[in-house]
């Protein structure tokens, strides 16, 4: 009979002692490994871990955090760090920018800029002059005695500005650093500490500024633009200064001529529109007068305008820096169709064609615009001022022998034109006798005449009063505009009204009804213009009889 061995036997013959045997043994081979091997082992199986927590070196770090709080500040004062206050009679856009070397800049959109080395710090105040504000100059022109204190009321609305300004920016800036750091860093306390550093760096600017404030920059102003020829038509800021009196009449005179003009144009009456009609607005030297854009889409507005059109004269001197003027175009609610002036030049007529809304001719080329067909070239002159000597009529006449060609060209292709532009009167006088109606300006006074082949010249004013000179004479040149009905079918002029603004310094505007001869009760319809064969090139023009106004 088998004997059981009882527990702990560890007999050879059972296999509990086999089992409790074999524990023993591998638990002595463990206890007996050197401790130098479990070492090896350690070290063997943690050197990843070392590597990947591997710190970057504190320099780098300091750096990292900097580049993103700067970066961050400059986003948050780029996309919320400007305030819009009112300076006077002018509303303005005020923003601080980082720099280099500090100062003051004043943008005045579209003359040109000032500069003045107002602080040394590594921020600049950019202050943006938006527009003029009509009831608070008008109520500087209502009461004049309030010019006296206009100074203070400037310099409390530059304080009240720049206080709302800087915290404006704290809020940017802060924010801004904070929302960057922890995009990069995704942890709290890094993010917080990037707002905090961009809050001390503000805060170290503006004490730099503050230390440097310099009150007599005003009297040493560097100016851009067009404004660079400020210094000799307003004079020496010093001399405004010793002669304040003065400058203060003329300004009051600048904020009245301004303020009135613009109640001239919101008085201007309407009309009920004439479907039978095609309405065109003709202006023309507007000579870099900002007004004269509201007053063009005033026009548009209330005689329900198919299309404008510009015979130049647009800029005063042609350059790069007055491209920007132009940009009102796209936003006038009608056509715009231009050619160049005397004044405009290849860098005007080329930016003015990537504009929306405008339809740039020249060397006769011809467009069908708002139901017409219009052809125009550009002035073959450039004399933006005295210094360039004018070529005379010769090269004008070349110009309208380019326009002529182009209008029988048109005529043969079965398109005839139906209204010829050109700059110069001298030049539109060539399309006598190939379109019922040719448009010019470049006098800066109105004439109407009927040349000998029939076709009808009208030499349009300035729209722009002369342009910004206007405002510095005694009796500034008045502005002046014309709306033409054509009939829709033939394309013949039925009607036309001239308005007229009294100048920027007058508050009346006079609007006149005019009718062709053929037009008139009791008259027989006129032929069509003749063949330009009939008259020899350069004769002059027979003015028609004076058309007699009609009440409006």
């Amino acid at each position: 009979m088998a004997r059981v061995a009882p527990p702990g036997d560890d007999s050879p013959g059972s296999s509990g002692s086999s089992v409790l045997r074999l524990l023993r043994a591998s638990l002595t081979r463990v206890r007996g490994l050197p401790a130098a091997v479990l070492r090896d082992y350690r070290s063997h199986h943690s050197a990843p871990t070392s590597t990947l927590t591997h710190t970057p070196h504190p320099y780098a770090r300091a750096l990292g955090l900097l580049a993103v709080t700067l970066l961050g500040a400059w986003l948050g004062l780029l996309i919320v760090g400007s305030i819009h206050a009112p300076v006077g009679p002018v509303d303005t856009n005020m923003t601080l920018r980082p720099s280099l070397t500090g100062g003051t800049k004043i943008n005045v959109s579209p003359l040109g800029a000032l500069e003045l080395r107002s602080h040394y710090a590594p921020i600049r105040l950019d202050v943006d002059v938006d527009r003029l504000d009509p009831v608070r100059s008008q109520a500087l022109v209502d009461h004049p005695e309030r010019f006296a204190g206009l100074q203070e009321q400037v310099t409390r609305d530059v304080i009240s500005g720049t206080g709302t300004l800087a915290f404006r920016s704290c809020v940017a800036v802060v924010s801004g650093a904070t929302a960057l750091g922890l995009a990069v860093y995704r942890r709290p306390r890094r993010a917080l500490a990037a707002g905090g550093l961009a809050l001390a760096l503000l805060a170290s600017s503006g004490a730099a500024a503050y230390a440097t404030w310099n009150p007599k920059s005003v009297l040493e102003p560097k100016f851009s633009g067009l404004l660079s020829s400020a210094p000799s038509v307003v004079g020496n800021a010093r001399n405004i200064v010793s002669e304040f009196d003065v400058y203060q009449k003329e300004l009051a005179r600048l904020v009245t001529n301004v303020t009135k003009l613009y109640e001239a144009t919101s008085t201007l009456p309407a009309y009920t529109p004439d479907p039978t009609t095609i309405r065109v607005l003709h202006v023309s030297d507007i000579h870099l007068n900002p007004a004269a854009w509201q007053i063009i889409k005033s026009l548009v507005k209330q005689y329900k305008i198919d299309v404008i059109i510009d015979t130049g004269d647009t800029m005063d001197h042609g350059s790069a820096a007055e491209n920007a003027f132009l940009d009102p175009v796209a936003t006038l609610g009608a056509p715009y169709v231009w050619v160049r002036g005397n004044h405009d030049s290849a860098t005007t007529q080329k930016y003015l064609a990537t504009r929306k809304n405008a339809t740039v001719l020249d060397d006769g080329r011809a467009v069908s615009v708002g139901g017409l067909r219009i052809a125009g070239v550009g002035d073959p002159q450039f004399t933006p001022d005295r210094s360039v000597v004018e070529e005379g009529d010769f090269d004008e006449r070349t110009a309208g022998g380019k326009l002529a060609d182009s209008l029988r060209t048109q005529r043969l292709a079965g398109t005839p034109v139906d209204i010829a532009l050109a700059h110069n009167p001298v030049a539109a006088t060539e399309a006598d006798g190939l379109a019922p109606l040719a448009l010019a300006g470049h006098i800066h006074h109105r004439e109407n005449s009927v040349l000998p082949g029939g076709t009808r010249l009208m030499i349009e004013g300035s729209t722009g009063g002369g342009g910004l000179r206007a405002v510095q004479g005694k009796k500034p040149a008045p502005v002046q505009a014309s709306v033409l009905y054509l009939d829709r079918r033939t394309r013949h002029l039925q009607a036309w009204d001239e308005i007229t603004l009294g100048g920027l310094g007058l508050s009346k505007a006079e609007v006149s009804r005019h009718l062709p001869q053929e037009n008139r009760p009791g008259a027989s319809p006129s032929p069509s213009p003749r063949p330009s064969g009939t008259r020899s090139p350069g004769t002059s023009a027979t003015p028609s009889g004076t058309p007699s106004p009609s009440s409006p």
